[in-house]
């Protein structure tokens, strides 16, 4: 039963499928396209919603590219004497994975820009299955691409797959007919890589999205927010590091977007620049200053870091994607501490549990739920007296399950195989992170002690 609930599609969805269906059915009428453009469109939305889950503004973006391609199609035949194998239908595939960074909707994307230019140019099976390929090879080949060099390798990548499969459908094909065919099937592969490279930043802004190429800018150390986190919160930015290799590494090990781990634990405690002195991590002369407060007020100093940060992000115009960790890396999590600070000194009166829990929302995303994982057990690890492998893999998944029985991890799509995965990840870094060292016997035959320190440290 639950199965079905799971599967089912929501009215809204429906509902958005529905007025998409019409609007284009109206559209195509009057414009003059054949209508089995919505129709092939409606049965898309029906499997994104249906299997896919997406929301309908990733719907839309969608739908807004396939228009695109249908639109360019109908002005190379309208408005030039070009033969439709120069259409970049392929740059659609290739820019769905990398707006979007899933197999699945990339998949889809070739087919359906290669059957909607088809219905428009009058494309044969034939045609349709060429471009359908280059579109797939095109797709393939800029996955996690983070270098502008792998797209025009992607280009190339088309062209050879677009110029081979011509060959392969019809090798007895007329000399000249051929020469027709191939040479802008050749040349096609690199308009698709120009046109991706041109269009990429254009669309990212436009959806919202967030692609390889700005996630490697604002990994940047140069960058104006980590610039001033150096200088303002030195130990959060360590701790940022810190939590950052963990998360990477854990991410890569369940397949998650590593590189979207990574930037997104280099800004999840950019809040606390607004008052340092009052994290751990930066109090290292002045004491603890949360000794001369309330436990209600270090309370909401914590959590302004949350609100804090999230006004950082929005004033230097960080993607929607790398916002998501300021809040959900701590979830709904209590403040173990000062909750029970606060019932020690005698405040019980009035005072609830979920006060001192943070606002959330919980991880909706594996990697949010990572980097939650990865900030609880970098502080937890840093707080131990004694850093054996046992002992860090002990605390590491006491605290991982502790994350788990709270229920921080249910909305996110954690598997439980990959957090044991992650946790087993976590060990492995932080052992080699806090590995031990040997100790020198001192010299008693009169050197330089200072100088044999610095040798004993080197080695």
């Amino acid at each position: 039963m639950s199965s079905l609930k799971n599967n089912s599609i929501s009215r809204d969805q429906i509902i958005m499928v529905a007025i998409t269906f019409l609007a284009l059915v109206i559209l195509c009428y009057f414009t003059g396209f054949s209508l089995l453009i919505p129709l092939l469109v409606f049965f898309f939305g029906l499997h994104l919603f249906y299997f896919k889950k997406v929301k309908p503004r990733l719907f839309l973006h969608l739908v807004l590219l396939l228009a695109l391609i249908v639109f360019l199609a109908q002005a190379l035949k309208s408005y030039t004497h070009l033969t439709h194998f120069y259409l970049p239908i392929a740059s659609i595939a290739m820019l769905a994975m990398l707006l979007f960074n899933d197999v699945q909707i990339s998949f889809m994307m070739a087919f359906m820009s290669a059957a909607l230019a088809g219905i428009v140019l009058g494309f044969g099976l034939n045609e349709t299955l060429i471009f359908f390929l280059g579109g797939l090879a095109g797709a393939y080949k800029v996955r996690d691409a983070r270098t502008r060099g792998v797209l025009i390798e992607a280009g190339i990548y088309v062209s050879i797959i677009q110029v081979v499969s011509a060959l392969l459908i019809n090798p007895a094909i007329n000399r000249d007919i051929l020469m027709y065919i191939l040479k802008p099937l050749a040349i096609n592969g690199l308009i698709c890589a120009f046109v991706v490279i041109a269009s990429a930043k254009i669309f990212e802004t436009l959806f919202g999205e967030i692609t390889n190429f700005t996630l490697l800018e604002l990994s940047d150390s140069s960058h104006p927010l980590m610039k001033r986190m150096v200088v303002e919160a030195p130990g959060s930015y360590h701790h940022s590091l810190i939590v950052s290799n963990l998360a990477e590494a854990a991410a890569d090990a369940i397949d998650a977007h590593s590189l979207l781990v990574r930037v997104g634990a280099y800004y999840h405690d950019i809040g606390k620049m607004a008052n340092p002195k009052y994290f751990t991590e930066n109090q290292m002369v002045t004491g603890n200053k949360h000794d001369e407060l309330e436990p209600s007020m270090s309370r909401l100093v914590i959590f302004n870091h949350v609100k804090e940060g999230i006004d950082l992000a929005h004033k230097y115009h960080l993607n929607h994607r790398i916002i998501d960790f300021i809040p959900e890396h701590h979830g709904t999590s209590l403040m173990h501490y000062f909750y029970q600070k606060a019932l020690s000194e005698g405040h019980p009166d009035g005072l609830e549990e979920k006060d001192y829990r943070y606002p959330g929302p919980k991880p909706q995303s594996k990697e949010t739920a990572i980097v939650l994982l990865a900030d609880s057990v970098e502080g937890a690890t840093r707080a131990m007296d004694e850093h054996t492998p046992q002992r860090i893999e002990d605390v590491v998944r006491k605290v991982i399950n502790n994350k788990f029985i709270d229920g921080q991890l249910d909305e996110c799509n954690l598997t439980l195989r990959e957090i044991d995965t992650i946790a087993s990840v976590f060990v492995r870094v932080l052992s080699a992170m806090y590995h031990g060292r040997v100790k020198y016997p001192e010299k008693s035959n009169g050197n330089n002690p200072a100088k044999s320190s610095k040798e004993d440290t080197d080695s």
